[in-house]
């Protein structure tokens, strides 16, 4: 089902499905950002320049997303990661990687950057994620 909204961006006019947006990072509830599906550009939204499309966003987030947290929450981790609260849609990253260090490293779809989950400053989040490959891909990183 599509959740379409309609904001204004660098002085374009988009039109987003949020319902295909697979992560939203928010820093101290002063910026949201998002990528748009099937491109690495993301949109970055504040209260300051662009009130209404980041309440938009951040109401969409409330409801939409974080009770589908709570229902499918195998799916959706919440982790504290680079200083920003990220809300992730597990089932669309297709790349996991344990690093030597016991570090579990995966990259967002639809852009460049990478999480990092360290097993001791994020345990609830690492088991999340540890669960999730094993009940996806039926390999455990050790």
């Amino acid at each position: 089902m599509a959740y379409w909204i309609k904001i204004n961006y660098e002085r374009s006019i988009y039109l987003i499905d949020l319902d295909s947006i697979t992560a939203f990072s928010c820093q101290s509830n002063k910026l949201i950002t998002f990528w748009l599906p099937n491109s690495s550009q993301p949109i970055i939204l504040n209260k300051q320049n662009s009130e209404h499309d980041y309440h938009l966003v951040l109401e969409y987030i409330k409801k939409k997303i974080e009770i589908e947290y709570k229902i499918y929450n195998e799916c959706w981790v919440k982790i504290i990661y680079d200083r920003h609260e990220w809300l992730i849609n597990l089932s669309c990253i297709t790349t996991f990687a344990l690093e030597p260090n016991g570090r579990i490293t995966f990259w967002l779809p639809d852009s460049t950057k990478d999480i990092i989950i360290n097993p001791n400053s994020e345990p609830e989040a690492y088991k999340k994620v540890s669960e999730f490959i094993i009940k996806v891909t039926g390999y455990s990183l050790p």
